[in-house]
């Protein structure tokens, strides 16, 4: 729960630093009229937004699960996300808009040496706000803190373009460049919100993810016991920070129930070993059959019927289907 706690607290300065920051980012546009610094404006209002969504959101999932939530309440990390994702979005189709708009109507800008010092600042605040918040939801495995530290760290890149263009326009007086340069970064905000989006909506929907399985089939196989003959049917659904992991693990046949069970619990510490204590992991034990002789290394078996032959390594294939693995007896040649 500590890390649910520093999560919170941090989104919390992300809050408060977006208001100050879209306060300087305002009063830049009032001073230059740049339709370019209108547009990191613009976008300086969705931080505060979605920060304001993201604070929410970390207070939900750091309370512990109830009776109606018994899963907890992780999942409102990925709403969060989805949100952000969804102003980002629109924040840049309205960028784009003004831009040509501007581009048809074309209007005076002035005073551009003291707007780029305020954007200067305020970009320099948002990138390391943005790389903490990054850093600490990676570490903490948050994906609302992430998509925030992600989204500013984006908001400070676009405002180091901005100030390229900014100075250019103010050493050569071509006013038509600000609009070109809004509309520039009008499209990477909206990509920027898109894949955000995209994220969020495939933990709503309890997506596979590939790269995670992948990652714990590695780790099963390279701490692998020799009592563990299968492991099939694996699936993770995501609540936020947490991992719920069930699987099927087969052991022998003959196990009772005691051995069964600690084979169970050491499958459990090596996962922890791996994610921590954020891991949920629901283990069905088949009872292996005949035909998966050939594949058990386990070397003392009192009820071997085949010789072991190669063992299987699991793999993104099939580790998730349903069906226990085997190797079919090899067929002698006629003769």
């Amino acid at each position: 729960m500590e890390s649910a706690h520093q999560n919170f607290r941090l989104q919390r300065w992300i809050l408060l630093v977006g208001i100050v920051l879209f306060v300087i980012k305002v009063i830049a546009w009032s001073i230059t009229n740049s339709v370019a610094i209108l547009t990191d404006a613009l976008e300086s209002t969705v931080n505060v937004v979605s920060a304001a969504f993201g604070l929410y959101s970390l207070w939900l999932a750091a309370k512990p699960r109830d009776s109606n939530h018994p899963y907890g309440h992780g999942k409102v990390e990925f709403l969060s996300a989805a949100i952000e994702g969804t102003l980002i979005g629109v924040a840049g189709g309205m960028m784009i808009w003004e831009a040509i708009h501007r581009l048809v109507v074309e209007e005076p800008v002035q005073h551009l040496d003291q707007g780029i010092i305020l954007v200067a600042i305020a970009g320099g605040i948002n990138f390391v706000i943005g790389w903490l918040a990054m850093r600490m939801g990676q570490r903490n495995h948050s994906l609302a803190l992430e998509s925030s530290g992600r989204h500013l760290l984006s908001d400070a890149y676009s405002t180091a373009g901005l100030l390229g263009g900014l100075i250019l326009i103010w050493m050569t007086g071509m006013v038509w460049l600000d609009a070109v340069v809004a509309m520039a970064f009008g499209i990477i905000i909206l990509i920027t919100g898109y894949r955000i989006l995209r994220k969020s909506i495939a933990g709503i929907m309890d997506e596979a993810d590939e790269e995670l399985l992948i990652e714990l089939i590695d780790h099963l196989n390279t701490h692998r016991r020799e009592a563990w003959v299968d492991i099939h049917n694996l699936r993770i659904i995501k609540y936020g920070s947490v991992l719920h992991i069930d699987c099927h693990l087969t052991v022998p046949w003959y196990f009772n129930v005691q051995q069964s069970h600690f084979e169970v619990d050491a499958l459990e510490k090596s996962v922890q070993e791996r994610y921590g204590n954020r891991v949920e992991l629901f283990v069905h034990t088949d009872g292996c059959r005949p035909s998966a002789c050939r594949l058990c290394a386990l070397e003392v078996c009192p009820e071997r019927q085949y010789p072991f032959e190669s063992r299987m390594d699991w793999t993104l294939d099939n580790v998730i289907s349903d069906e226990r693995h085997s190797l079919q007896p090899k067929t002698r040649s006629k003769k």
